[in-house]
């Protein structure tokens, strides 16, 4: 039967699955850190994945930080950001050290970002080259941190493909280099997300899930319009109400490691939709594993 403990979604067989709510999806809301983290512990998340611009909000006031958020049951499971892959290599090493600080003192090791800034079939190899080379820098550094950069599943960036974001892994080639498995996203670039995680499943460290009506509403979360308060939400849908099948998804996540997964709304009624989800994956987890 499904664990009752809370911040424990579901263990059963060695399985494990922490789920954490995204400080993001609050972005354009009036919530401070410890309502949110009233939330989660609530509704019997795991942790929060803190988006990169809040947590360098918060860095000044020495009050938040992994301990502050232990009081809670909780833990943060990612920084997400931006790295400045494109720029001068001491702005992007600068921010690269900015950003692991901040993650130690949040508690995490896993540091999310995107690679390039256009899709991998306008990529020049000169640019892959460079790119790839910026990686191992960042990777270099993390790693004498006891850090790990996870690169996300995201159209037009070098990840926009599974064979692109394979190639990226080996071009590499460095141990703490791992994936953000978008499962949208990797669904949106035209293959099956189960295939896809079997071939990543050694570098993935973390996943995103979010789901949409159909694809002629893929563009709603185009940066320009998902970042915008002003933009649409047409076509966002709950987890299980889209056009990806979660229930055949998580029957397929390897039962035998622990997973670290984060529910990505970008909609309104984020509670609400939050709090859905979760009791809806507990539900479908239960009947996987009964």
């Amino acid at each position: 039967m499904l664990s009752s403990m809370v911040n424990t979604t579901t263990q059963e067989r060695g399985h494990i699955m922490k789920l954490s709510i995204c400080t993001i999806s609050f972005r354009h809301h009036l919530h401070s850190i410890d309502q949110l983290a009233h939330f989660a512990k609530a509704q019997g998340f795991h942790g929060i994945e803190l988006w990169g611009v809040h947590a360098k909000n918060l860095a000044d006031d020495l009050h938040y930080g992994a301990d502050w958020l232990r009081s809670f049951s909780l833990e943060t499971s990612m920084l997400s950001d931006y790295l400045p892959l494109e720029a001068p290599v001491a702005e992007m090493m600068a921010e690269t050290e900015r950003l692991s600080a901040l993650a130690e003192r949040w508690g995490t090791n896993k540091i999310r970002t995107f690679v390039g800034k256009q899709g991998s079939l306008e990529t020049s190899k000169k640019e892959r080259e460079e790119l790839t080379f910026r990686l191992e820098l960042i990777c270099d550094y993390l790693e004498s941190k006891g850090q790990y950069l996870l690169v996300e599943t995201h159209p037009n960036t070098l990840t926009d493909n599974l064979p692109s974001t394979i190639q990226l892994l080996e071009e590499t080639n460095h141990s703490s280099l791992r994936v953000n498995f978008d499962v949208l996203h990797v669904w949106e670039s035209g293959v099956d997300p189960i295939v896809a995680m079997k071939q990543l499943r050694p570098y993935i460290s973390h996943f995103h899930l979010k789901n949409i009506a159909s694809r002629t509403h893929l563009d709603v979360f185009a940066p320009h319009n998902v970042y915008a308060a002003s933009g649409t939400r047409e076509g966002m849908v709950p987890l299980f109400e889209g056009a990806i099948d979660y229930g055949e998804f998580l029957a397929e996540i390897d039962s035998n490691r622990e997973i670290d997964a984060s529910l990505e709304w970008f909609g309104s009624n984020v509670k609400s939709v939050l709090t859905k989800d979760i009791q809806d994956i507990k539900k479908a987890l239960q009947l996987v594993q009964i």
